[in-house]
């Protein structure tokens, strides 16, 4: 017992020195670190960030109803020929209207001459011309969509008239001199030339009219 009480106070007289002792401690110890880390309370993260939610959005544009039932659909125009001529020539005739454009020239020129009363050899060159950029065009287009246009028919149309114009005036300037202007010579006349002619400047008028529409 007496051992025991001894024991006590020796503690309680040494408690109070170590205290003292550990205080001095970590007081040197909180100088010693002072400046070299973070002493403070750390901001509350949690209330920085918001939870995801869920958000329902609105179309700008009113739904149309029945828009994807097939059964509401217009269906497609494809037994109207305008619009399958429409679609045809979307990108196909770019190139026939440039080529058909270049035709125009000609087909004028010769009607200047004719207008004017030109010479026979004037003639037959600038219908010569025409008539080999006629033909160019009809090997080119033969059995493509464009060969089913008004404007391609009325140019092979127009491209006979001019060759068989082109030789009969050729051959009157040979043979008038020497056939009777009957039966077969009467062909040779020059009333009878004069009235091919008018009917040639006609057409030729009408053909460029229609390739300057489809152009």
């Amino acid at each position: 017992m007496k051992k025991l009480v001894v024991i006590f106070i020796i503690f309680c007289f040494a408690l109070p020195s170590n205290a003292a002792f550990w205080n001095r401690k970590d007081k040197s110890l909180e100088a010693e670190m002072e400046g070299k880390g973070y002493a403070g309370t750390l901001p509350d993260l949690e209330s920085k960030f918001q939870k995801n939610e869920k958000k329902t959005s609105t179309p700008i544009f009113e739904s149309q109803k029945g828009f994807d039932n097939p059964k509401d659909l217009k269906p497609l125009p494809k037994d109207n020929p305008a619009f399958i001529d429409i679609i045809s020539k979307k990108d196909n005739t770019s190139r026939y209207v440039f080529d058909a454009n270049e035709i125009i020239p000609l087909m004028e020129k010769l009607v200047d001459c004719i207008e004017d009363n030109g010479n026979v050899q004037l003639f037959v060159t600038r219908a010569n011309v025409l008539s080999m950029n006629i033909d160019y065009l009809t090997e080119k287009y033969e059995g493509q969509p464009e060969s089913y246009y008004e404007s391609f028919k009325k140019m092979t149309e127009v491209n006979r008239y001019v060759k068989t114009l082109a030789q009969l005036r050729k051959e009157a300037i040979t043979y008038q001199r020497y056939l009777a202007y009957q039966s077969s010579g009467s062909i040779y006349n020059p009333e009878t030339i004069n009235q091919q002619l008018q009917y040639l400047l006609e057409e030729l008028n009408n053909a460029i009219l229609l390739l300057k529409q489809e152009g």
